[in-house]
């Protein structure tokens, strides 16, 4: 089955699912500035997924694959130094690594297969 659409993506549905979890995970806290950083940097990897593949160009969807791993990287720094401060479980944060480190390689397999295409002649979809 061809991909119709970015919803399509394992690798969407999946870090949309750990954006959903980390939110929740954080509503509650008083760190503001930690626990706003944490919803940016969830959040922002789907979202990239979404934005690079509307583009309808393999440059641009490789760029913000990328771009979205890169906000995967800090989403598990912050994940980190949240459970350093005590702020959430070991196990919790356990979960949210692995996952995040998961999606991670999602990512890159995704990248390389968009990069390893032959380039599109002028006039195809």
């Amino acid at each position: 089955m061809a991909l119709s659409t970015f919803e399509d993506l394992t690798v969407w549905q999946r870090s949309c699912e750990l954006a959903v979890a980390i939110c929740r995970e954080v509503q509650e806290w008083r760190r503001f500035a930690l626990r706003d950083q944490l919803q940016r940097s969830a959040i922002f990897v789907p979202s990239n997924i979404g934005d690079g593949q509307e583009r309808d160009s393999p440059g641009d969807f490789s760029r913000f694959l990328r771009i979205s791993k890169g906000s995967n990287a800090e989403l598990r720094t912050q994940i980190s130094i949240a459970e350093r401060l005590g702020l959430i479980t070991e196990e919790a944060a356990t979960t949210y690594l692995q996952e995040s480190k998961e999606i991670s390689a999602m990512l890159q397999s995704l990248i390389r297969s968009i990069e390893s295409r032959p380039p599109r002649r002028e006039g195809e979809n």
